[in-house]
């Protein structure tokens, strides 16, 4: 008989709901974690969620919730044997009373399951059932993801009782980064917040924790992988600072040019922009973390003086705190940008949420006293009254859609504009001997007019104070 096997792996969301978190934002959140975990290759086909005042301390959910979910994942529901919830009996009494209540609550959410996944669903098993066919085994999830971030014997314990692999949230992210990092530098920041969420969960084998023989002093095999870790984070952050030491000699060269960051939430369309304001072929797709590199362009057509674009790697709410201290080289240039473009996807319900996690990465670097302007990406999906409504609410914002070439080109008028406020004319003579360095002020002015006499080129340029100064004290020298 043929079996019936999906081609991507079947997955179920879990959320636990504390207090002072809405049913709007919780529902975001799964649907958020939805999108990540479809990102990393899985198919969700159902959602498992209660409201709690805390994770349970060695399951994350109750007694009942968990049982719940394993029988989505043909588990068991309980620990069978190894480390166990350390929870006294009673606050075992206390979560059974709180999972009463829960249940008695009108919003409390029951699994979301696909037609295939309810029928096989049963409330009070038969004792003398039949063993389900090997199709709806087939068919069953075989993969949780938990919307929060989890301790090593929260994992297990989830393993144990579904007996499903187990994944949180820190880890699917932290896995998407690893997919879709691409230079050098990206994949060794990856590695290094990888190694870092990996160490503390590695795991004894059965019998690991005999000493090995032959094999240091006497460490189990664990100990020693640990050991190979540590070494090996050693030699990424020593080869990591070095790249960092070029880029910040290529950042020290690029001081005196005006450079726009984008910055925003993840798949807001920062990729997309960049690749209409500069014509460059830069990655574009619909999925989240796409672009993990910093990828620097002139403003197309060019100007003078010449206006760099860089895209940022984007943000996303609980982003672990190992890839944003990994990825600290790149949001650098968020700090030492002339301007920010905070890019916003105006067609998501969360943006106001998505905003706020962006302005608070930034704040943590310094980076909120760079000046900058609010886009609200992606008006093409929205109505008129909604777009007035933006721009009630944030009259001062560019309302614009990547792919309408007059909405870039308004943008990119909107950037020379805001360079030219703050530039000054000044008056240049250029000696015949220097008429070969005569393409730097060029490359960093505009120039008015041209006249020749006796002394050299006479010439009037507009320029930012600072590289018009420093062109006067080359040609003086």
């Amino acid at each position: 008989m043929s079996k019936n096997v999906p081609i991507r792996p079947r997955a179920v969301l879990v959320g636990v709901q504390f207090p002072g978190v809405s049913d709007t934002e919780h529902a975001a959140d799964l649907a958020e974690l939805k999108r990540l975990v479809h990102t990393l290759g899985y198919d969700t086909v159902a959602t498992v969620s209660q409201r709690r005042s805390s994770l349970a301390t060695g399951t994350v959910l109750g007694t009942g919730k968990l049982k719940e979910l394993a029988a989505l994942t043909g588990g068991t529901g309980v620990i069978k044997s190894g480390a166990r919830d350390r929870t006294t009996k009673a606050r075992e009494r206390w979560e059974a009373e709180e999972e009463e209540a829960s249940a008695e609550e009108p919003g409390t959410e029951e699994p979301e399951l696909e037609a295939s996944d309810a029928e096989d669903e049963e409330t009070e098993p038969a004792e003398d059932a039949a063993a389900p066919d090997e199709e709806a085994v087939a068919q069953r999830p075989t993969v949780v993801v938990v919307d929060h971030e989890l301790s090593p014997s929260q994992l297990r314990n989830l393993e144990k009782a579904t007996g499903a692999e187990v994944m949180d949230r820190t880890g699917v992210i932290v896995d998407i980064f690893h997919r879709h990092a691409r230079s050098h530098e990206a994949r060794m920041q990856v590695e290094i917040a990888r190694l870092n969420y990996l160490a503390p969960r590695l795991r004894e084998s059965t019998g690991g924790r005999e000493r090995q023989q032959g094999r240091g002093a006497g460490d189990s095999a664990v100990e020693l992988d640990r050991r190979k870790i540590r070494d090996r984070l050693a030699e990424l952050r020593e080869g990591l600072a070095a790249i960092e030491r070029e880029q910040d000699h290529r950042r020290y060269a690029r001081r005196d040019q005006l450079r726009v960051a984008l910055v925003g939430y993840t798949n807001a369309g920062k990729s997309s922009l960049m690749r209409a304001l500069t014509g460059s072929e830069v990655l574009v797709a619909d999925q989240l973390f796409a672009t993990l590199d910093t990828t620097v362009r002139a403003l197309h057509p060019e100007t003078r003086p010449r206006v760099l674009v860089s895209d940022t790697v984007g943000f996303i709410q609980k982003l672990p705190h190992d890839l944003v201290a990994s990825f600290r080289s790149t949001l650098d240039e968020a700090l030492e940008a002339s301007l920010l473009l905070y890019v916003v996807d105006a067609s998501d319900p969360t943006w106001d949420a998505q905003l706020e996690v962006t302005r608070t990465v930034l704040r943590e670097i310094g980076a909120d006293a760079v000046p900058s302007k609010l886009l609200l990406n992606k008006v093409d999906r929205l109505d008129a009254a909604a777009k007035e409504a933006l721009l009630a609410r944030h009259p001062d914002a560019i309302l614009l859609s990547a792919h309408q070439p007059e909405d870039v080109t308004a943008l990119r008028q909107t950037l020379i504009r805001f360079f030219e406020a703050s530039m000054v004319e000044a008056d240049l003579v250029i000696p015949y001997a220097s008429q070969g360095r005569i393409g730097e002020v060029y490359e960093h002015t505009t120039v008015l007019t041209q006249e020749y006499d006796e002394t050299g080129s006479k010439l009037r340029v507009r320029g930012l104070p600072a590289a018009i100064s420093k062109l006067i004290q080359a040609f003086q020298a």
